[in-house]
């Protein structure tokens, strides 16, 4: 039980921080000079609300 609390606490600490970095460099990237160019060329696209998103099994 000892080994196991400790090993939960640092997937969900990883998980969270894996969230705040995707999110910020999705953030950084779509503020940029670069990101602005590229949503004027190609149109914006529309962001995702979830990972499940790209299940094959997801249909719209």
């Amino acid at each position: 039980m000892k080994v196991i609390i400790p090993i939960v606490f640092t997937i969900v600490g990883l998980f969270i921080l894996y969230i705040v970095i995707e999110s910020a460099v999705r953030k950084g990237i779509n503020n940029s000079i670069i990101g602005q160019f590229l949503e004027k060329k190609y149109g914006i696209k529309e962001d995702k609300k979830s990972f499940l998103d790209d299940d094959l099994d997801n249909d719209k």
